[in-house]
């Protein structure tokens, strides 16, 4: 796959850059509201680039479609390591070209201040696996205590499901918690009303990139070409409404009503220096899931909550997307095994990334295992099984270099009350 490293020891002119979330080794993709074109945006430090006014100043590669995202989508790995290369010298300390030139910089640049986001790119499918084991294990030691808390299938098949893309929402948009049927173990029949049993999910999610002919796999020597990114994603789930609808289809309702993402799609070259040994397989996968070299990426994720009550929010849970037991390649090669056509801008979430420890649980559901142990909040005393309204949550996510750290940003989203009904 064609790739552009950039050094761990370059530094950039730009103003913050150095010693923030968005050095020069990171340049993640983004897109700004308002921008009619939605043209393809970078971060560096607090400064938001427009590039198509980079590539107007003839300063990027005509042949390069950075003025409409989903145009950029299609591009080429080779193009956008060209492109990277191009922003990597324009950005560097020593390069007075752009640096020099600021006229330029005040019709390119707008700074994090001024800036509204918007979603990086139009999502037309969106894709849910349940690739985390830890999490997979404690769902099944929870809800099947006297049989294998694994599946029989789940250590040879990326579990997924198809979910709903219209429902995606960057962070800071505030989440409405939703009405469902639900049915205690007691009732005679379902009711209808808000969700009791609203849970986040710590997971990350990637982009993709280019296409696939329908009835063409993507194998895997070429998984990384289709993988334009990745961001961190809090997939909602109404446990209560969940475990009435799921079966015997999956999730539906419980899991439709909203899904948040962190507006930065970072280049898998910008976490390559980050690649980990990933959990060992066993058994061995099947030949078209098989995967060389290191799969994983040490990328460091923590969950915080807080009340309305609070000051300042408690972190509930660390823990690190090396533990997934189901690679982004993985999980891409299999969705197109059977000939699926991959769209550019398509996104795919990984499913609850767990570690081993209690305090690495990626849901409240494990984290208070299944509302038998309420987490205590310690500024206030109170205490939590599931999200309350007007609690807010906040994932984040990094990874940490050699003097430098490749930041994912953050989901920030405050619960709304559920709407009312006749």
């Amino acid at each position: 796959m064609s790739m552009f490293l950039i050094p761990a020891d370059a530094r950039s002119w730009v103003p913050g850059a150095d010693g923030s979330d968005f050095p020069i080794q990171s340049l993640p993709y983004c897109s700004l509201d308002g921008d009619s074109l939605e043209s393809v945006f970078v971060r560096i430090g607090d400064t938001f680039v427009d590039l198509e006014i980079l590539q107007d100043a003839g300063l990027i590669s005509a042949d390069i479609a950075v003025w409409d995202s989903s145009a950029f989508a299609l591009e080429s790995a080779a193009s956008r390591a060209e492109l990277r290369e191009t922003l990597y010298d324009l950005f560097r300390l020593d390069n007075p070209k752009l640096r020099d030139d600021i006229e330029l910089q005040a019709e390119a640049f707008t700074s994090v201040e001024d800036a509204v986001l918007q979603l990086p790119f139009f999502i037309r499918q969106f894709v849910d696996f349940y690739s985390g084991i830890h999490h997979a294990s404690n769902v099944g030691m929870m809800f099947r205590p006297d049989q294998p808390p694994l599946l029989p299938n789940y250590r040879h098949i990326p579990v997924g499901y198809n979910g709903r893309a219209s429902s995606v929402v960057l962070d800071g948009e505030p989440i409405t918690r939703p009405n469902g049927q639900t049915k205690g173990p007691n009732d005679e029949l379902p009711i209808w009303g808000p969700s009791k049993e609203l849970d986040f999910e710590l997971e990350m999610g990637f982009f993709t990139a280019g296409n696939n002919a329908m009835g063409e796999p993507i194998p895997m020597a070429k998984a990384d070409e289709h993988i334009l990114g990745v961001v961190l994603v809090n997939d909602w789930s109404a446990r209560d409404v969940q475990r009435w609808e799921y079966q015997p289809l999956g999730p539906f309702l419980a899991k439709s009503f909203a899904t948040s993402i962190t507006p930065y799609v970072v280049p898998l070259d910008a976490l390559e220096p980050f690649r980990v040994a990933g959990t060992e397989q066993e058994p061995a996968v099947l030949p078209y899931l098989q995967e060389s070299g290191l799969s994983a990426y040490d990328i460091h994720l923590e969950v915080l909550i807080q009340s309305p009550k609070m000051s300042q929010p408690q972190v509930i849970s660390t823990s690190n997307a090396r533990h997934l037991y189901w690679s982004f390649r993985q999980q891409l090669v299999h969705q197109a095994s059977n000939g699926t056509p991959i769209e550019p801008g398509d996104l795919y979430g990984t499913g609850t990334i767990s570690g081993p420890d209690a305090d690495s649980f990626g849901s409240l559901l494990e984290l208070t295992w299944r509302g038998s142990k309420p987490i205590t909040l310690t500024e206030t005393g109170e205490t939590r099984t599931f999200l309350e309204d007007g609690d807010t949550l906040i994932m984040r996510g990094w990874c940490q270099g050699d003097g430098y750290r490749i930041g994912l940003g953050e989901i920030v989203t405050t619960i709304l009350p559920a709407p009312t009904y006749p």
